[in-house]
C-alpha cells in the first residue's frame, strides 16, 4: 500500500512537518510493509515559506528589518538557488529563466518570506494591539533584503498578519512618499491617510517579480474586506473600524489616480490587512491561492500518482 501523508499545520500545537512525522509513526506500527511517502503542505498561511523551503532544499537567510511597532527585530527568509544543487523537487511555478554563457539554462534565485516573520501577530503581545499604529515597514525591508540578495522571484505568505495598512508601511520602506494637502508627509498612523493627497514614487526601485500566496479572498474594503472582517481579530475597535475603513478607502482612491492602478476589488486584496492590495499596487505583485503555490512547489499532483490513500488535515489539537 502507497500512502502520502501531506497535512498542513495544526495551528499552537505543532508544524507540517511534525503532523506529518506523527501520522507517519503511528501507520508503520499498524501497517509496516506500507510506502509511506511525507509531504508537508501550507496555503499562504504561517508555515509556507518553511515548507518551500523544506522542500526545494534552500537556506535560511538572517536580516534584520522593523517589527510592527517599530522595533528592530531578526528575521529570516528562504532562499533557493537551483544552479547550486540539484534540489528535492524541482520548483514548477513557471519562473522565469535565465541563460547561462555555455548555453543552459537554470531556475532564477528565489526567495521565500512571510510577511508575519516582521508584522505577524506572533510579533505584539495582546496587549499591544493596535492596528491604527501597527505597520508593515518591515516587510519591505525583508522584500529589498532579499532583492539586494539576489533574488529573481520572490513568494511571500500573506497569513498571520498583526496589521491593516493597505500597505502603507511597506511602500514607505520601498521609497514612496505620502503627502497630506498641506505637502507634510504622512509617516505615521494608518488614519492619518484619510488625509492623503498625493502619492510620489521612488525614482528607483528595482524588486523582481513577486508572488504573494493568499489563504483568503477578501477585496481589501466594504463588509467582506480586510478592515470589517479581520480588523477586530487584531484589536480594532467599532470606531476604530470606521476609521480605517475610510482611510484604506482614501489610500485606494489615490493610488488609482497617481499610481493608475487599481486592485482594492481584486480577489486576495483584503489578505493581511490589506498587504494583498499594496503588493499589487506597489511592486505589481500577482495574488495566487497559497495552496496551489505551495502544491506545484512541493510537487504535490505528482506524488499523488498511484497513491493509495491520501491522509490530510489542518487545525489544532486541544
Amino acid at each position: 500500500m502507497k500512502i502520502l501523508i501531506a497535512p498542513d499545520k495544526f495551528k499552537g500545537s505543532l508544524n507540517a512537518r511534525a503532523v506529518a512525522e506523527n501520522i507517519a509513526a503511528g501507520l508503520r506500527e499498524v501497517l509496516p510493509e506500507a510506502k509511506i511517502d511525507i509531504v508537508p503542505m501550507a496555503d499562504g498561511g504561517e508555515g509556507t515559506a518553511e515548507v518551500i523551503c523544506d522542500a526545494l532544499e534552500g537556506s535560511w537567510v538572517k536580516c534584520e528589518a522593523h517589527d510592527p511597532l517599530g522595533r528592530e527585530i531578526d528575521c529570516r527568509y528562504g532562499y533557493i538557488d537551483n544552479g547550486a544543487g540539484r534540489s528535492r523537487a524541482t520548483w514548477t511555478g513557471k519562473p522565469e529563466r535565465v541563460d547561462e554563457p555555455g548555453g543552459e539554462s537554470i531556475n532564477r534565485k528565489l526567495a521565500v518570506m512571510e510577511m508575519s516573520e516582521a508584522a505577524g501577530m506572533r510579533r505584539v503581545q495582546p496587549n499591544e494591539r493596535d492596528v491604527d499604529l501597527a505597520g508593515t515597514f518591515g516587510v519591505g525591508e525583508m522584500l529589498l533584503e532579499a532583492a539586494r540578495h539576489g533574488a529573481r522571484e520572490i513568494i511571500i505568505g500573506l497569513g498571520g498578519s498583526a496589521t491593516n495598512d493597505g500597505g502603507f508601511g511597506m511602500a514607505r520602506a520601498l521609497g514612496f512618499r505620502f503627502f497630506d494637502q498641506r505637502s507634510n508627509e504622512l509617516t505615521g498612523r494608518v488614519s492619518e491617510l484619510f488625509g492623503l493627497k498625493r502619492i510620489e514614487k521612488p525614482k528607483i526601485l528595482a524588486l523582481p517579480k513577486i508572488i504573494a500566496a493568499a489563504d483568503v479572498r477578501n477585496p481589501l474594503l466594504g463588509e467582506n474586506g480586510a478592515t470589517r472582517v479581520f480588523g477586530p481579530q487584531k484589536g480594532a475597535t467599532e470606531d476604530k473600524i470606521d476609521i480605517l475603513e475610510r482611510a484604506l478607502t482614501k489610500l485606494a482612491d489615490v493610488v488609482s489616480k497617481d499610481l493608475g492602478v487599481d486592485y482594492r476589488d481584486e480577489s486576495g486584496a483584503g489578505a493581511a490587512g490589506g498587504l494583498g492590495f499594496g503588493l499589487m499596487s506597489f511592486c505589481g505583485a500577482k495574488i495566487r491561492p497559497g495552496f496551489d503555490v505551495v502544491a506545484e512547489a512541493v510537487e504535490l499532483k505528482s506524488k499523488m500518482e498511484d497513491v493509495d490513500l491520501v491522509i490530510t488535515g489542518e487545525g489544532s489539537l486541544d
